[in-house]
């Protein structure tokens, strides 16, 4: 949970960074689920940050910091398709008040949503303490 805060601030960065590239293309007047467009162009931004992660590196800046990585529970790679799925549940889990990401508080093998749909497990890279 706490890489979900890290990766948040971040996020909230790459939302700052896409809203200003795209201030550009049609002025002020661009707002979050009201321009379809834009809000398309801010759900993109955010999945390519993740998903590149997930994808080349299996972390993100905030699993780094915890010392977890994302693994494929059947040894396949992290295709972008697959990311995807992971971001659309994750999106999912997030609007249902958290429930899928407090999922894994319940889960033996601590899996969220996301982790279920898509065939993931985190796992701990070593010791926390640093």
């Amino acid at each position: 949970m706490a890489a979900l805060v890290y990766d948040g601030v971040i996020l909230l960065g790459v939302l700052m960074l896409a809203s200003a590239v795209a201030l550009p293309f049609g002025g002020a007047g661009k707002i979050a689920f009201r321009d379809f467009w834009f809000t398309l162009w801010l759900f993109g931004s955010c999945f390519a940050y993740l998903g590149g992660l997930w994808r080349y590196g299996g972390l993100t800046v905030g699993m780094r910091a915890w010392k977890i990585r994302l693994i494929s529970a059947d040894n396949r790679p992290m295709t972008w398709p697959r990311c995807l799925l992971r971001f659309l549940v994750a999106l999912v889990s997030l609007g249902t008040a958290g429930m899928g990401f407090l999922w894994a508080l319940v889960d033996e093998r601590n899996r969220a949503w996301h982790d279920l749909a898509t065939g993931t497990l985190l796992i701990k890279t070593g010791n926390t303490e640093s």
